[in-house]
């Protein structure tokens, strides 16, 4: 699969029709006029784990909050075949699960369990299935043990796998994540690492962790001033010190 980096739009390379997630030439401006996504396409296939990255104000943020409806831009976007529209927006949100890089933002029941079953009770779903939903996310991440404890209490890496948990028990066809690495010391970084290494969901990550990015995630898509300038494999565009450099970004 050829490296492409063009300027100043680059084709989308994956050969997958984009069964999981198809962005066709997204738009999108603020209030204020600031253009923060400029002709973005780019599609996501079953089991895909792609890193998003790029300097601070490329747009990255601005793309993830499109994929559920809190933002909406011009051009087409559809997430399992559902177009993106208002009257698909309840289905669509439970079809994409978002984690923010703060897990404060997340977590507001008094227990983990609590906060795991928020999605599935509002989904309308038996008690019953709740719970299992709740049991099985929290094996996902490892944190089973967990179900009793206060939210509030647990550390920043026990509270990031929570909150990936919380949204892996609305079953979720692309996991969405935030800077998932971000403000974790080296032991919670690795095991968040082996977490998301072995997890078996469609995933997109916006990071600015290379180092995570080159371990876990095979895709790489680079984005700079509100444009996707680069999408390939990880390992090749990894080794384009003039690409990296030209984007703000550092070889490692």
């Amino acid at each position: 699969m050829p490296v492409t980096h063009l300027t100043p739009v680059v084709p989308q390379i994956s050969e997958c029709s984009g069964d999981v997630l198809k962005i066709d030439h997204l738009h999108f401006s603020y209030p204020d006029g600031h253009v923060a996504l400029q002709d973005v396409s780019l599609n996501l296939c079953a089991g895909e784990k792609v890193a998003l990255v790029g300097p601070n104000g490329a747009g990255k943020s601005t793309l993830m909050l499109h994929l559920n409806g809190i933002l909406t831009g011009e051009g087409n976007l559809s997430v399992g075949g559902m177009t993106l529209e208002k009257k698909n927006l309840p289905v669509v949100r439970a079809m994409v699960g978002m984690v923010f890089q703060n897990p404060d933002d997340q977590l507001f029941s008094p227990t983990v369990f609590e906060d795991v079953a928020f999605g599935p009770l509002h989904m309308g779903l038996p008690e019953a299935e709740v719970r299992k939903r709740v049991e099985v996310a929290l094996q996902r991440v490892r944190m089973e043990s967990y179900a009793e404890r206060l939210s509030h209490h647990l550390s920043v890496g026990e509270k990031k796998r929570i909150s990936i948990a919380t949204v892996l028990s609305m079953e979720p066809q692309i996991l969405v994540l935030d800077e998932p690495s971000a403000g974790l010391d080296p032991r919670a970084r690795r095991a968040l690492i082996h977490l998301l290494r072995e997890m078996p969901i469609t995933m997109l990550v916006s990071t600015h962790d290379l180092a995570m990015v080159r371990e876990v995630f095979p895709r790489m898509v680079i984005m700079d001033n509100g444009r996707i300038v680069a999408d390939g494999p990880t390992a090749e565009l990894m080794e384009d010190e003039k690409l990296l450099t030209e984007h703000g970004l550092e070889k490692l």
